[in-house]
């Protein structure tokens, strides 16, 4: 700031003498006159001067300054962005404006991986978790029958049904894994095609009406259009994985004796697909993290009805793999509706035929 008021005063003394000099060499002028012209030139060139080191250069440079200053301190949302109209002209502006939007994008950089290293701290705590369960029950299982056990057949037997079982889960559980974790890489690619939407939503019910039936649970389709085919454009094994999880999820969470309703509703452009259920509905504020792996609402009642807690984030995935999303409706003690869109395909020439997909999908 000093500096510039030294180089104010010296830019308006050589502005009175270059003045003064004119003045004397063009035209005839008593002294008196000429000191007015060199005061007059000296103290208005200054003041000029002043004003432009101050408004233009001192309090732009200052400004930048606090701006790496902040940075510095990691302070990127305090920063302030001026487009004032008399900075529009300042030459410096570009600068500060450079450090503002580069101070910007680390401070999201900076958010994104705070948000990733806790996701990571999440993930893998919720994965050792839920590893931890089924390998040191088979462990448990086996060490006791090494210890003596094995040889109560009826005992061995027992308890090796039960590591058998906890290895199961376990390799269901890896195998979810994997899937998610191919999907969110990319090395999943959804193999769409044309096919019957209905036929696929009945085959899923032959798949899973056993399960239902343990709770005497009725599985209903509401055909929008009886005897008439709706096409889509789709994943068919993965749209099979979306149904599979809603509806089994629809069976575990409601009560005995009630109806799942599944429903296909031809729209202009695309078919929407719901998955309803009786049950006891999501609270408000787990519905948005119901998507999540491992999320659950209630974690000891989770656990007894088995799964491996990534079912709906796996359907997540692959809905949002054909360009739309999964969505929820839900009321306390009335149920919850699981909705997506699936593109319609384009009407294809009477003679073309879409071809019956043989359906040989165990579970």
């Amino acid at each position: 700031m000093g500096n510039s008021k030294a180089i104010s005063l010296l830019f308006g003394l050589i502005v009175g003498i270059i003045s003064t000099l004119s003045a004397y060499f063009l035209s005839e002028m008593d002294s008196t006159k000429l000191i007015s012209i060199a005061i007059i030139s000296f103290a208005s060139s200054t003041l000029l001067f002043a004003l432009i080191t101050e408004y233009l250069f001192d309090r732009k440079i200052a400004l930048i300054y606090k701006s790496f200053e902040k940075i510095k301190q990691k302070e990127f949302e305090t920063l302030n962005y001026d487009d004032s109209l008399l900075n529009s002209i300042n030459p410096l502006k570009g600068i500060n404006n450079q450090i503002y939007s580069y101070a910007k994008i680390k401070q999201l950089e900076i958010d994104e991986l705070k948000r990733l290293e806790a996701f990571r701290r999440d993930f893998l705590q919720d994965v050792s978790h839920e590893l931890k369960t089924p390998i040191f029950a088979a462990q448990g299982f086996l060490h006791t029958l090494i210890d003596g056990a094995i040889e109560d057949k009826t005992v061995s037997k027992k308890f090796l049904k039960k590591a058998a079982k906890s290895l199961d889960y376990l390799a269901l559980l890896v195998q979810d894994l994997l899937t998610i974790s191919q999907m969110e890489t990319g090395q999943i690619q959804m193999k769409k095609e044309a096919f019957c939407i209905k036929n696929l939503i009945r085959e899923t019910f032959d798949q899973i009406e056993g399960e239902a039936s343990k709770k005497s649970i009725s599985l209903h389709f509401k055909d929008p259009i009886p005897n008439k085919k709706l096409i889509v454009i789709a994943d068919y094994y993965r749209i099979y994985q979306v149904l599979k999880n809603l509806i089994s999820n629809a069976i575990k969470y409601s009560s005995t004796h009630t109806s799942i309703y599944v429903n296909a509703k031809k729209r202009k452009k695309v078919v929407t697909v719901s998955v309803k259920d009786k049950g006891k509905g999501i609270p408000k504020n787990d519905r948005k993290r119901i998507f999540e792996r491992f999320y659950r609402i209630d974690k000891s009642r989770s656990k007894s009805k088995g799964g491996t807690g990534l079912g709906l984030a796996i359907a997540k995935h692959i809905i949002e793999g054909h360009n739309t999303k999964m969505k929820l409706k839900s009321e306390v003690n009335f149920g919850s509706t699981f909705y997506f869109n699936l593109k319609l395909a384009p009407v294809l020439d009477k003679n073309k035929k879409i071809k019956k997909k043989s359906f040989s999908l165990t579970n």
